[in-house]
């Protein structure tokens, strides 16, 4: 069963494979067989019901060239809110690892030794 939301998603995707099918010249059984389904099954996902499987989708989107389409469903870098979302909890500054602080402790200390400044530009 779908949502009052998906419905009319469905009805369009479907609209749009069966739009895409007729530019091709081609009937529901020829797609149905060499996409590896039905006619029954070729007419319900035109009609946009739910319950046919992705895969399903799939084979039918390769056997009309449409490939990209599928890839491009869900591309990531593309999705504004996911973005947004993992931007907003970055770290505000930059975290060495300890082999890193280790390292810079030391340089530190030659250069403290030496009279010069710190990384920070602070003379000691």
């Amino acid at each position: 069963m779908s949502s009052p939301k998906t419905r009319p998603i469905l009805r369009q995707l479907g609209n749009d494979l069966r739009l895409a099918r007729l530019r091709r010249r081609m009937a529901v059984a020829d797609l149905a067989l060499r996409s590896g389904s039905s006619p029954s099954t070729i007419t319900r996902l035109e009609k946009g019901e739910p319950g046919i499987g992705i895969g399903t989708l799939a084979e039918v989107l390769i056997v009309l060239g449409l490939t990209d389409r599928l890839a491009e469903l869900i591309d990531v870098r593309s999705d504004e809110l996911g973005l947004a979302l993992t931007d907003q909890d970055l770290p505000q500054r930059g975290r060495n690892s300890p082999a890193a602080r280790r390292r810079k402790r030391g340089e530190n200390e030659v250069s403290a030794q030496a009279g010069d400044s710190d990384d920070d530009g602070v003379a000691f």
